[in-house]
């Protein structure tokens, strides 16, 4: 029996999985996106074909998804970028998920049977748009940092951010739906008490324990750290009564700033999203087609009246907020569909019976169908837009302090003398290194510092490689800048890349790999330390400035012949024997520069 149950365990994981693979590049490729791809392939192997039939345990392992996702949100949510934004995300996206909620409540109100706490949670619900959706529309568009682009982002983020309060307010609403003795105001409070420890313990805790593991210099443990950071606070907000993805949440904000957080974010994205991807796929599963044919009018009159409402408030208050015409337009025509947090907040109100599961599906049907229809709106909104000769700018939404000069990954002596003279050019410089007692040196600094793995294309992807001008690799070790530098030319062609060599056989083999510009680690000081030695012996600072520079271009005159004739070629630009150095006293005509490849020519013509 525990055999049978394994096997068709096994089967229907294989059945999910193929379904994604099939589902979601299938979507994308016809522009309708992966989200959508995810529900279809549920619909398909759920409700139509019932090839799979617990949609129920599937959603709960999947809502680890959403978990992980908002950890990630948390991550990201620096202050100094929230400060950048404030006003398009406190003013207009605060004002949007209101308005909207108690218009849409009022509409639920007024055309259903569904009581107030019900009608709220509809209202809301819907008044979310889906992140995923929107901002995957917007790449594809490349309207990412077009002005609406920007708005658009701000707008979602404050979604994002409200989802946790309005995840938080749906067991105070349970009692009032349902006839339970259950008491709001103790929940309530166990719900405050149980924020006030995580907090405490994300400031007092976790960074020290991601440091004593980081040192370990173990990437499985430091993988296991980060799922149990983002599962044990899931977990404490769960015992407190609240949604786990609240929990996440908190603890990705405590290490928002933490030199940590890219690493964090590196190895817990993939987790996110497959999960994220499976939690669609049981959305999808949950379908309930007996409903959607009996309840086909209502998704027709829903769906466009859903629409409707959302873009006029959102281009409503894109005015007020000073934004022009075609600005506002295409921000609402962004924002009309529902969202995935809808999903979220409509399966645990029929969680808690706040209403039937029956509403549930119908909410989320209306809700997947505002989400199709998206690429039309966004369509139309370009349509409707009024000719101006004003030029919609560019604009970075991301904020200075994720958009740098330079990438720098590795930060031992080398990557920290390198490092001084980009700062003192007044250049953003992020730097990643994988050690944990070096980052918490360097940060106590100043230094814009994180831990990392720089082999790792999650770890660059999360530390800004994209948004980099260059990438400047001072790792020490030769293999390991190898593989970064394999990597970073597989995955991002177009990146510059300067890079520290071990030794001239290494720069050698830099040089066929076409990075823009290497050096030898110890070449340049043992230049300068000759030329210090030189003055030491008599010979003027000049003269000994002309002498290195006459070594330097011969030393790039070999390394040219050797990339192409193998290392023992250019023996003959190699000084074997002292260079005699001019008299001391000032000589009666002036001087001229030492030309030691002249010296050697003639030298060859005399032999």
């Amino acid at each position: 029996m525990a055999g049978g149950e394994a096997t068709a365990l096994f089967s229907e994981a294989v059945l999910i999985l193929g379904a994604a693979v099939v589902a979601a590049p299938l979507f994308k490729k016809l522009g309708l996106g992966t989200v959508l791809g995810y529900l279809a392939a549920g619909v398909v192997i759920g409700p139509v074909l019932r090839l799979v039939t617990d949609a129920e345990q599937v959603l709960q392992v999947s809502e680890l998804g959403v978990v992980f996702l908002l950890f990630i949100i948390g991550l990201e949510l620096k202050p100094s970028r929230l400060w950048s934004l404030r006003r398009d995300i406190f003013g207009i996206g605060l004002l949007q998920v209101f308005l909207t909620g108690v218009a849409l409540t009022s509409l639920a109100v007024l055309l259903t049977d569904k009581g107030i706490a019900a009608s709220a949670v509809i209202g809301f619900g819907l008044a979310l748009s889906s992140t995923a959706f929107a901002l995957q529309v917007l790449e594809e568009r490349g309207e990412m940092n077009r002005q609406h682009g920007q708005k658009s982002f701000a707008i979602l983020l404050f979604q994002d951010l409200a989802i946790v309060p309005l995840l938080a307010v749906i067991p105070l609403l349970a009692p009032f739906a349902t006839e339970t003795d259950s008491n709001g105001l103790i929940e309530f409070g166990k719900a405050v008490g149980a924020i006030v420890l995580l907090i405490v313990a994300g400031r007092y805790l976790l960074t020290p324990l991601l440091r004593i593991i980081g040192n370990t210099g173990a990437r499985e443990a430091m993988l296991a750290t980060a799922l149990l950071v983002v599962l044990g606070s899931a977990y404490l907000m769960q015992l407190a009564g609240l949604s786990m993805a609240m929990g996440a949440f908190i603890a990705g904000v405590m290490l928002a700033e933490s030199s940590y957080r890219h690493e964090l974010e590196a190895d817990i994205e993939p987790f996110r999203g497959l999960l994220l991807g499976l939690f669609f796929i049981a959305i999808g599963m949950s379908l309930n087609l007996g409903v959607l044919t009996s309840e086909w009018l209502t998704i027709i009159i829903a769906v466009p009246l859903l629409m409707i409402v959302k873009s006029l408030v959102v281009f409503v208050l894109c005015r007020i907020f000073g934004s022009d015409y075609n600005v506002s337009l295409r921000t609402a025509m962004v924002l009309p569909q529902g969202g995935e947090f809808g999903f979220v907040l409509f399966s645990a109100a029929a969680g808690m019976s706040i209403f039937d599961q029956d509403t549930s599906s119908l909410l989320i049907a209306i809700t997947t169908l505002s989400m199709a229809l998206t690429p039309l709106s966004v369509a139309l909104g370009s349509r409707l837009e009024k000719a101006s000769p004003i030029v919609d700018m560019e604009e970075n939404f991301e904020g200075a302090d994720e958009s740098v000069d330079v990438l720098m990954i590795g930060f031992s002596r080398f990557g920290q003398i390198a490092s001084q003279a980009l700062l003192a050019g007044g250049k953003e410089v992020t730097i990643i290194d994988n050690s944990a007692d070096r980052v918490q040196s360097a940060g106590k600094f100043g230094f814009r510092i994180y831990y990392g793995d720089g082999t790792r294309k999650e770890v660059l992807e999360a530390a800004g490689i994209r948004r980099a001008r260059l990438v400047a690799i001072c790792t020490h070790k030769m293999y390991t800048t190898d593989h970064i530098v394999d990597l970073i030319k597989a995955e991002y062609p177009e990146q510059k890349l300067y890079v520290r060599s071990y030794d001239r056989t290494h720069s050698l083999s830099l040089r066929a790999k076409e990075v823009e510009y290497e050096l030898r680690e110890t070449f340049e000081s043992g230049l300068l330390f000759g030329a210090s030695t030189l003055e030491a012996l008599g010979v003027s600072e000049e003269q000994s400035r002309d002498i290195v520079d006459d070594v330097r271009r011969l030393d790039e005159q070999r390394l040219r012949i050797q990339a192409s004739e193998g290392l023992a070629a250019g023996g003959n630009m190699i000084h074997t024997t002292p260079v005699k150095p001019e008299p001391l006293t000032k000589p009666k005509q002036e001087g001229r520069i030492v030309n030691v490849e002249e010296r050697h020519s003639k030298k060859g013509a005399n032999a």
